[in-house]
Formats: C-alpha cells, sequence, structure tokens
C-alpha cells in the first residue's frame, strides 16, 4: 500500500518540514507517507478565489493515479476519532488499494478535487494553518498505526 500526500504550497517552514519527518520516520516501511508538493497558484489583486482553487485543483488531480483512493481534507468533510481512523488504517491496509490524501491550498479544494474524492476528512471544526494540518496529519496517522500495532505511544 501507499499513501500519497498531495499538498500545495512548497516552501513550509522548517518546523513543519522537522516535524513531518520525525513521524513519517517512525512509521513501518510498508506505511511510508510520500509527499508531492503543488506550488501555489499565482496571486494577484484581482484573483478569485475559485479561479485559483481551480488551478491548484487542476495541478493535484494531474499527479494523482486514477486507480487511486482518494481522500480530501476539507474542513466540511467528516470528523474522525483517532480509533477510527486506526480501523480505517487497517482497512485500507487490507484493502491493497493506493491512497492519496489531498491538501488544498489557502482557499481550499477545487469542487473537482472534492468531487474525485472517496472519503471527505475533517481534522477539526478549527480553521488550521496549511502548515500545522501537514504536522497534524503525519502525526494522527502514526498515532493510528500505533494503535493498530498496541505500540504504548497512544495512551486512552
Amino acid at each position: 500500500m501507499r499513501i500519497s500526500v498531495v499538498a500545495v504550497g512548497t516552501r513550509m517552514p522548517a518546523w513543519v518540514n522537522q516535524a513531518v519527518e520525525d513521524y513519517g520516520r517512525r512509521l513501518p516501511r510498508e506505511l511510508k507517507l510520500q509527499w508531492r508538493e503543488i506550488p501555489l497558484a499565482r496571486r494577484a489583486r484581482d484573483s478569485k478565489p475559485e479561479q485559483l482553487r481551480e488551478r491548484e485543483g487542476e495541478q493535484i488531480l494531474k499527479v494523482i493515479p486514477a486507480s487511486d483512493k482518494v481522500i480530501a481534507l476539507d474542513v466540511q468533510g467528516k470528523r474522525i476519532s483517532t480509533a477510527h481512523l486506526a480501523q480505517q488504517l487497517e482497512s485500507w491496509q487490507m484493502s491493497g488499494a493506493n491512497y492519496s490524501l489531498m491538501i488544498g491550498g489557502p482557499d481550499g479544494l477545487s469542487g473537482q478535487c472534492l468531487g474525485r474524492a472517496d472519503l471527505r476528512w475533517s481534522l477539526s471544526d478549527l480553521t488550521l494553518p496549511h502548515p500545522l494540518v501537514r504536522v497534524l496529519l503525519t502525526e494522527q496517522l502514526y498515532r493510528a498505526w500505533t494503535i493498530t500495532v498496541n505500540h504504548p505511544y497512544h495512551r486512552d
């Protein structure tokens, strides 16, 4: 199984890269995350959020293989507990499918991206900065994996 994270934005602060690398390094070989960064669409004074979302969405969809199951990180998506994520992760591993997770830019994901998604997942009801989403996503995937293997990292 391959999990790819396709994220809009290419210049993350050092602390973000360090945290993502740290949690990513802890994941087992069969669950390594692959990161694909998509540059932000060029912004100008007269740029409309819808146009920016569409441009970024086109780039996101170009790098996602047609056979992948797709999960959109979306504030309007389904909230999932860590325990449920662990169950999902086990199910994903058993399915043999590859997964792509989409993180939109500052203006969110395009309608085409949301339409392509098999699941829309909300990490929080809060609006989170995109660098923090990367860290939170990686940590939660690591935490979910630790639950599936009874590792002591997660405590109820």
